[in-house]
């Protein structure tokens, strides 16, 4: 992420991109702007101003009612939805840190968004012992806040797991039926 965000200037600017770019039938508030890409409501103002002045995205309504969204008439909006959604890769490199002080991590398995696969009704499987969901949450709104998308995620015990993996839970069928990226194995499922 580092070099796009140079390359955009600031990495709030792609953050912003990315939100629009990921959501592009979607209008939003400067608060949700803020909210959504973890950054300051000033500093949102500032980048949108810049991003409207580019035509990339349009203002909507007017006082307190003002939204933004993507300018599907923008030149570029082709080519620069496909630069911006061929460049945002998760790592897991990036995402095992943060996902660590959940608890003790078992299985971290990637599918759905990160995979590719449209057919999982899930993005990241969790499985741990004392996994904290108050701080999964906050981890997951981190990362969601980088890709400028939502994430669906199931988080389950190590002894619930193995009950729903031992009656062919559906959840868990379709995650490792379709395409998917283990990216930690404790438990022994490669």
């Amino acid at each position: 992420m580092h070099t796009l965000a140079k390359l955009f200037s600031s990495a709030s600017r792609l953050k912003l991109l990315r939100l629009f770019f990921f959501n592009e039938n979607t209008a939003y508030t400067t608060q949700d702007i803020a909210f959504r890409t973890k950054t300051t409501t000033s500093n949102v103002r500032k980048e949108i101003t810049v991003l409207i002045h580019a035509r990339v995205i349009r203002r909507q309504g007017s006082g307190r009612e003002v939204k933004y969204r993507l300018n599907k008439q923008y030149q570029y909006v082709d080519a620069l939805a496909a630069f911006v959604r061929n460049t945002t890769v998760v790592e897991s490199r990036d995402i095992l840190p943060l996902l660590r002080r959940t608890g003790t991590l078992r299985l971290v398995v990637l599918t759905g968004l990160f995979s590719g696969a449209i057919e999982p009704k899930i993005d990241l499987l969790v499985v741990g012992d004392k996994l904290d969901e108050r701080i999964l949450s906050t981890v997951i709104h981190t990362i969601e806040s980088d890709l400028g998308r939502e994430i669906r995620y199931a988080s389950f015990a190590t002894t619930d797991f193995r009950y729903r993996s031992g009656v062919y839970d559906r959840l868990l069928r379709d995650v490792f039926d379709y395409s998917h990226r283990i990216i930690l194995d404790k438990i022994g499922m490669s």
